[in-house]
């Protein structure tokens, strides 16, 4: 993701989280610290026809690695795009050397946290209230050794042919 990617980001993340979209200036924030030797975040997106569809960010921090983020289109739920953006992220993890991967779902979205036990997310906890302003509590998972989580991407599988 690039900084000229946030206002169409900003239209997705305003359809699918009307009550607790993230505002530019977050999105800003995240990208800042994106880049460089000392980056400590992993944006992306996904684009069709030059539309974004999706799109994801992790931040690692030592040896552990949190999801902030995945979203995918509503016409594009249930292609396989969500594990595509995940797989990213898991490999933006490895690259990191994180030894562990967080993250918080909400506990009425279980189509996500399908997703994620897929991948070897195991639910640890809750944070009460986490999602506001709906009040709606979060699903605490976690990833141990995310390498062990993630295949070849398609360019690593192509080149290796």
């Amino acid at each position: 993701m690039r900084w000229w990617d946030i206002d169409r980001v900003l239209e997705l993340e305003k359809d699918l989280f009307p009550e607790d979209a993230w505002s530019r200036g977050m999105f800003w924030s995240e990208l800042a610290h994106s880049r460089g030797a000392e980056a400590t975040r992993r944006y992306l997106v996904a684009e069709t026809d030059g539309r974004i569809i999706g799109y994801a960010g992790l931040v690692a921090a030592g040896e552990q690695g949190d999801v902030q983020t995945i979203a995918v289109e509503r016409e594009h739920q249930g292609t396989g795009l969500g594990a595509l953006l995940l797989a990213e992220l898991l490999r933006a993890a490895t690259a990191f050397e994180c030894h562990e991967v967080m993250l918080e779902c909400r506990v009425d979205n279980v189509r996500a946290q399908k997703l994620y036990e897929r991948f070897g997310f195991e639910p640890i906890g809750f944070r009460r209230g986490y999602y506001q302003p709906g009040n709606v509590d979060a699903l605490v998972m976690r990833l141990s050794d995310p390498s062990s989580s993630v295949r070849p991407s398609v360019q690593e599988t192509e080149s290796n042919d």
